[in-house]
Order: structure tokens, then sequence, then C-alpha cells
């Protein structure tokens, strides 16, 4: 049976990284893009890491243009946007897409562990979130209009069991 910690995945700046790294680590996976109107959130990201970061918590960003070609831009450029307009020190990934055929197996796995609305798997949008505990096991899917800010008491909750 495959397990989160199983899938290999390509930093943003070219090396591979294996998420077993982050086995024991509470994680926040989330799909995001440079030219969005969630691109803010990319903020309280930034906040809940750095929040929580020492407690465990690790969040993992996934550049993705399948939603109105809003990440049109490079990993470079991508790394560079982040950190200059929002400082975003949390781990990030090369640009990969999150539904279809060529879906990154890690999102497959994440949405058929924690379906969307109606059981549907299709991420319907730039930054859904997965939380994901520290066994690895898929513990719930937030949607877009889910700011970091209001699943802060769910991270906390998963932190402290």
């Amino acid at each position: 049976m495959t397990q989160i910690y199983d899938f290999d995945i390509r930093a943003i700046d070219g090396a591979n990284q294996r998420l077993g790294d982050y086995a024991g680590k509470a994680l926040l996976i989330v799909n995001v893009a440079s030219r969005c109107g969630f691109t803010p959130q990319y903020e309280g990201l930034e906040a809940l890491y750095r929040k929580y970061r020492d407690k465990g918590l690790v969040v993992l960003g996934f550049p993705c243009n399948q939603f109105g070609h809003q990440e049109p831009g490079d990993e470079a450029e991508i790394k560079s946007f982040c950190s200059t307009n929002y400082d975003v020190t949390f781990p990030l990934f090369a640009k990969i897409d999150v539904n279809g055929d060529d879906a990154h197996p890690l999102f497959r796995h994440l949405k058929q562990k924690a379906p969307g609305a109606l059981g549907t798997e299709a991420i319907k949008w730039n930054f859904t979130k997965f939380l994901v505990d520290r066994q690895g096991n898929v513990v719930k899917r937030y949607g877009s209009v889910d700011t970091p800010a209001s699943i802060e008491t769910d991270i906390e909750a998963l932190l402290a069991s």
C-alpha cells in the first residue's frame, strides 16, 4: 500500500526530494499559483509555517498552472516571486499538474484519500490544501476559500495529538 512518504518529488531548485524526509512531521500540502486571487494566502501559509514549524508542521507548496494559467513562470521565476513578495521560507517544489492524466502521483494519492465535495476527487482551483498527520495519514482537505488562518485550529489539534 502506498503511503505519503513513498513519493519522490522535485524541489523548486531541481533537486530530488523524498517525502520520507518529512516522516514524523505534520504536513500542509498546497497547490499554489502566483497570479491568482488567492495568491495572498502565501502570507498566511508562511505565518503558519513560522508559528508551528518548531512544533512539527511543514508547509509544502506545489506550483500548478492548470487553473486559468495563473502560474506561467518557470521555477526560478516562481521562487523569486514567492521570496520577494511573501518572504516564503517553506519548501517549494517544481511545477506540477494536480488533475488529469499527467497529475503527479502525490496529488492522485491525496485526492483519493481526501475527496472533495460530494466525493469528487478533482481539485477545483489553486490553493487547495491537504492536512497530513505525523504518521502520513491524509486527515482533511480544504478548498481555496479556506484561508490558512481558518484551519489553524485543526493544525493545533493535530500537533497536540
